[in-house]
């Protein structure tokens, strides 16, 4: 009866969330049509305010299906900070399930800018993907191995110069601009393969992100997100069945250093490794936080 059950909702769960995003990214692609015969600046940020009034909505619609689904408390949201919506925010979160954007997105509601995700090049197949990157300027980003850059250093300028070109658009109004700083989502076996000095996270990668932070001046704060589920199930199936509905997003808020500022992450070594030891820091905090929140 329980098997029987818990499929139910997440059959349930699924249906009405893909109905939302196809409502929500489908008036997003009927309302961004006409950009592409007005070209001018003062429309493109009125388009963008437009954007992201429908993409807050959408979120909205995603918020209340998963409290009617999952109960309205399952997410425990836990900050000290005043967050707000007319700042310019760099955000980072450890990763361990495609759940977590569905979270991150429902606890910063209307709290902060809607997030512009750092997405996957490889993804851009899937439909919500290629939509969010076309209508809401979430940029994609080819993400090359060491060895790749090994073989052909010039792909470390073309992945920093995209980078750079898809954030000037943020300048235009308030933004969050958010990573997974992992880069990939959390495993045992990955743990174990990184000898990550890390209790409960990977080894963070600051290179996204720290260009990021030099691409937009107007950030001075940077928001770490630590996600933790009660369940040690993290497929996005056990997520729509609702097992993994308890979960703890506890969200820190931190000044950027003035010397972290305006630089090169690409030519200034110096601040690649001040950035570097920040983060790292950071993650030691991160790490003890994961392990006060476990339920």
């Amino acid at each position: 009866m329980n098997y029987f059950k818990s499929n139910l909702i997440g059959i349930i769960s699924l249906v009405l969330i893909l109905t939302e995003l196809i409502i929500g990214f489908s008036t997003l692609a009927i309302v961004n049509i006409p950009r592409i015969v007005v070209r001018t600046q003062r429309f493109k940020i009125f388009l963008h305010n437009v954007s992201n009034t429908i993409g807050e909505l959408t979120v909205l619609g995603l918020k209340y299906i998963m409290q009617f689904m999952y109960g309205k408390h399952s997410i425990q949201i836990i900050s000290n900070d005043k967050l707000s919506t007319d700042d310019w925010y760099l955000a980072m979160s450890n990763h361990s399930s495609w759940a977590d954007i569905f979270v991150i997105l429902v606890a910063t509601n209307y709290r902060i800018p809607l997030l512009k995700i750092f997405m996957k090049k490889e993804l851009w197949w899937i439909p919500f993907v290629f939509l969010a990157n076309k209508t809401l300027n979430m940029p994609f980003v080819h993400r090359h191995s060491r060895a790749e850059i090994e073989k052909n250093p010039n792909l470390r300028y073309k992945d920093y110069e995209n980078t750079i070109k898809s954030c000037k658009r943020f300048h235009r109004s308030p933004t969050t601009v958010f990573s997974y700083a992992e880069g990939t989502r959390h495993t045992d076996q990955k743990h174990q393969e990184q000898n990550s000095p890390y209790k409960n996270l990977l080894k963070p990668k600051v290179g996204g992100i720290a260009t990021a932070l030099s691409a937009i001046p107007q950030i001075n704060k940077l928001l770490d997100f630590t996600i933790v589920y009660e369940s040690k199930k993290k497929s996005f199936w056990s997520f729509l069945k609702g097992e993994m509905k308890n979960v703890k997003v506890h969200i820190q808020e931190y000044e950027v250093p003035e010397n972290l500022k305006n630089k090169n992450y690409l030519s200034d070594e110096v601040y690649r490794n001040n950035f570097k030891d920040w983060i790292d820091n950071l993650w030691i905090k991160k790490d003890n936080i994961f392990e006060e929140l476990k339920f």
